[in-house]
């Protein structure tokens, strides 16, 4: 398993990637020094609270999702990429069913 402050190191590197700033711009708006975000970000440092609300709010994401691994993440998306398939199996299975049963009254009628 791994460490709680690197997987949060690695999640605000990411985000903070993905939003395409740089440890230096991410690090004023935070009010923090560029030294300080870079041992957050390798997990030797862990945040408070208030910066933990800090990063969420800047990063765009919920505080939760910073402590997510990647894994945990893109499994959680292989489940609802399964789900999704069940249920537009079951929906489709009910359309026919539903137009059979159409064409029986209609026919009956």
């Amino acid at each position: 398993m791994k460490r709680i402050k690197t997987v949060l190191g690695a999640n605000i590197k990411y985000y903070r990637k993905k939003l395409r700033l740089s440890q230096e711009q991410l690090a004023e708006k935070l009010e923090i020094t560029p030294k300080h975000l870079s041992t957050i970000e390798t997990g030797a440092t862990f945040v408070s609270a208030e910066l933990l609300e800090k990063f969420s709010g800047h990063l765009r994401v919920s505080a939760s999702t910073l402590f997510y691994s990647i894994d945990d993440i893109q499994n959680d998306d292989n489940m609802l990429s399964k789900i999704d398939h069940i249920i537009n199996e079951e929906c489709e299975k009910a359309s026919n069913m539903i137009k059979m049963q159409i064409r029986y009254l209609s026919s009956i009628s």
